[in-house]
């Protein structure tokens, strides 16, 4: 699998450039568009800030844009 993004990269970078990867946001039930932080923070930030395991996210996010 092609590794495209990264638990490093920010927020609305991954989004910006892989509109799709917001369909994952969803699933973890985080809406990052609407949060101030998500202009600032990388997803590594964000997801541990949400309890969530950033490498868990960055691998369904490039699953899901590598198809």
């Amino acid at each position: 699998m092609e590794k495209k993004v990264t638990k490093e990269m920010g927020i609305m970078d991954i989004v910006q450039q892989y509109p799709e990867s917001l369909e994952v946001f969803a699933k973890y039930g985080l809406g990052c568009i609407g949060c101030a932080a998500a202009r600032f923070e990388n997803l590594e930030a964000g997801a541990r800030v949400h309890g969530f395991n950033p490498d868990d996210m960055v691998n369904d996010i490039n699953e899901l844009i590598n198809k």
